[in-house]
């Protein structure tokens, strides 16, 4: 089969691979029917993220149809179209009876496209596909589920449910990227006074606008001061950091009020200070998080119901065999205006959002 491997920092190869077999009873393979690309595959080949060893197939969200499954495997079975998270939980461990499968410590977590091959790829083997792969209800389209892999969930429960966002907050999203820009579709469902969103990019501030940010203010532009004079002097009752930037996680902590929260998303490559001397006095609290995707059966039933505009952030479609071609497009994404990237079958219709058309492929 092909797959997208990593080579080593700065290099990667869509390239034949084997096929993925069965490696225990609770496994499933999945023959990759639509493919999302992440922020985090862009910080892998950047090097920051040294688990993840040359040889490895990348990516972590998907849809597809299951074609096997090992013995244990009982909520699956093979021709089910199947939403796969991009969490592996083995159900088993403390933390996933908790259900905080991201901290799983019996073989799942984080795993696909990090310490095991990954879903940018023609098939895909699925380790605990009980707890790892969602079936899919026919109205749900693939392209509205396989942002349900892990943009969703994550902006939804390490941006909006860790930032503890209630009616009538002042809510900041820093990055309106796609991590972004779910963070402000889902902190809608709990009636925020108003959202603001920060972008350096002016396509993706009018993006945030089109999903429900109330004001939208440029990276460039004082958003500090625009935030306090939007409150009074207050400031916002919730950030949400969304960029993984040492300066954009900064920034966060400055435009919080006293007893408020900064929820980050982010994924970090580098340190950022944390500056306790001006925190501590103002009874700040800031959480962090790698996504449990629990939220991904109720998000999904959200999605039936036309409830979350989840395909409106699909900009770029591709062939799956565009594999180099789409990671070149989201990697330029100031230039490009990609939101997010998709590969797979035919195109689908979306919600309008501005993107730019010559670099748009079916």
């Amino acid at each position: 089969m092909k797959a997208l491997v990593f080579q080593g920092p700065g290099r990667t190869a869509w390239r034949d691979v084997p096929d993925p077999g069965m490696k225990d009873a609770a496994d499933a393979v999945v023959r990759v029917d639509a493919v999302t690309i992440c922020g985090t595959d862009l910080h892998i080949i950047k090097g920051d993220v040294p688990e993840v060893v040359p040889g490895r197939v990348l990516g972590h969200e998907a849809v597809g149809t299951v074609v096997e499954t090992g013995g244990e495997v009982r909520t699956v079975r093979p021709g089910d179209r199947v939403l796969i998270s991009c969490i592996s939980a083995c159900g088993r461990c403390r933390f996933c009876r908790e259900a905080h499968y991201g901290q799983c410590r019996g073989g799942g977590g984080w795993v696909l496209g990090h310490t095991v091959d990954g879903t940018q790829a023609e098939y895909v083997r699925v380790p605990f596909a009980d707890l790892s792969v969602h079936p899919l209800p026919a109205a749900v389209d693939s392209y509205d589920a396989v942002l349900l892999a892990d943009i969703f969930p994550t902006s939804y429960e390490v941006g909006v449910l860790n930032g503890n966002v209630r009616p009538g907050d002042t809510v900041v999203v820093v990055g309106a990227g796609p991590i972004g820009l779910a963070a402000i579709a889902t902190a809608q469902l709990y009636s925020p006074g108003r959202i603001v969103a920060v972008d350096p990019a002016q396509t993706r501030l009018a993006a945030a606008r089109a999903l429900g940010a109330d004001a939208t203010v440029g990276a460039a532009e004082e958003p500090e001061q625009f935030v306090e004079d939007l409150t009074d002097g207050l400031g916002a009752d919730v950030v949400i950091e969304a960029v993984g930037l040492p300066e954009s996680f900064e920034t966060c902590t400055r435009m919080v009020r006293p007893g408020g929260r900064v929820a980050n998303i982010g994924v970090h490559g580098k340190p950022a200070t944390l500056h306790l001397e001006d925190l501590w006095i103002k009874d700040i609290t800031i959480t962090t998080g790698l996504v449990d995707t629990s939220s991904i059966p109720m998000l999904l039933r959200m999605t039936e119901a036309g409830r979350l505009p989840t395909s409106s952030l699909i900009t770029h479609r591709f062939e799956l065999g565009q594999m180099e071609e789409a990671y070149d497009v989201f990697s330029r994404a100031a230039e490009t205006g990609a939101l997010k990237v998709v590969l797979g079958g035919p195109q689908h219709n979306t919600l309008a959002i501005p993107t730019n058309p010559q670099y748009t492929r079916t």
